[in-house]
């Protein structure tokens, strides 16, 4: 299982390093159609949000129902492209100690 602040933290790398010409390599649409895509599969809700060091917008997205997961970086010119998908996702309750683990 990979944990959500894993996931945010690899994507966050890779996309930073994405010049824009390659964002065409990568399954890119509109935001809103993205979202639609995700939505319609599998009921697919964002579960994290963060900010690449390129001003793009990372977003983890999963399905309560049936584990799905999809991780989109929006771009600041409003292109949306799909990084990266996946099954098993699961939530880690935070350890109490304070320490990242």
């Amino acid at each position: 299982m990979i944990r959500p602040a894993v996931l945010c933290v690899l994507a966050a790398l890779h996309i930073a390093a994405i010049p824009a010409a390659t964002a065409q390599s990568l399954r890119c649409a509109p935001r809103a159609q993205v979202l639609d895509l995700l939505a319609g599969d599998g009921d697919q809700t964002r579960r994290a949000i963060g900010l690449t060091t390129g001003a793009s917008v990372m977003e983890l997205y999963a399905s309560a129902s049936n584990g799905r997961w999809s991780l989109v970086v929006t771009m600041p010119t409003g292109l949306s492209c799909l990084v990266g998908t996946g099954t098993g996702f699961e939530v880690e309750l935070a350890a109490t100690s304070g320490a990242p683990t």
